[in-house]
Parts: structure tokens; C-alpha cells; sequence
């Protein structure tokens, strides 16, 4: 199958490290390892995992947008945080978003991530219906 579409959002890192910030190939998407860096770099919702992941998903919805979907799409995430008793703020969050889209989802607890103000990271896929 043919690559439909590459979507960046303009984080340094995708040329550094050589990644898109999401692809689509036919009616399937993968958005990538999303946190809540801003485009100049700066970290939102700093020290506040609810926060960083409603930014997360707002993010990851203009990527999901532009290859042509939509949230209502999305038929898993992947959620890394670094402390796992910030599950409920991170559930919440995620919650607030698919509540009635219900993808499946898997939230797992990692020793660090790029970042030491970064306290979730987020990976969706979905399909175009």
C-alpha cells in the first residue's frame, strides 16, 4: 500500500531524529509519540499531568485533521507516563475526549522521557472510515 500523506508539526526533532509527526497509508493513521512541547520548545501544563494531556490530544487532533480524520477515528492510544499514580489525571483527560469513542488503550509507566517536565506521551492509531 502507498503512503497517502505525512504530516509535521514542526518540532526540530522530526528532522533530527527522521520521523513525521503522523502518517497515513490508505484508511489507516499513526500519529506519533505526542507530549505537550509546543512548537518553540516550551512544555504546557508544566508539572500537571491532566494538562499536559488534554494538550497532548488537542495536538494530535490537528495532526489526525490534516492527514483527513478525526478524533471520532482514533482505535487505539498509547499512554506512557512516568509516574503511574497520575493515572486518574491522565485518565480524566483522556476521558473528557473518548468517553464515547472508546478506542482501546493502554497506559504504561516509563523510568523518564525526553524531557524531566514531560510526564505523559501519547501514540494513537485509527482508521478513516
Amino acid at each position: 500500500m502507498t503512503i497517502v500523506k505525512k504530516v509535521s508539526s514542526g518540532s526540530p526533532w522530526e528532522d533530527i531524529v527522521g520521523y513525521s509527526r503522523g502518517i497515513r497509508v490508505g484508511d489507516q493513521f499513526e500519529i506519533a509519540g505526542t507530549t505537550a512541547t509546543g512548537e518553540n520548545g516550551e512544555i504546557a501544563g508544566l508539572n500537571d499531568p491532566y494538562e499536559q494531556t488534554r494538550y497532548i490530544i488537542q495536538k494530535a487532533e490537528k495532526a489526525i485533521r490534516e492527514l483527513g480524520g478525526r478524533l471520532e477515528h482514533v482505535t487505539r492510544t498509547r499512554m506512557f507516563v512516568v509516574n503511574i499514580q497520575d493515572w486518574e489525571a491522565v485518565g480524566k483527560a483522556h476521558g473528557e475526549f473518548f468517553s464515547a469513542i472508546k478506542p482501546v488503550a493502554t497506559m504504561v509507566e516509563v523510568s523518564k522521557l525526553i524531557d524531566d517536565g514531560l510526564l505523559v506521551e501519547i501514540e494513537f492509531s485509527g482508521i478513516i472510515t
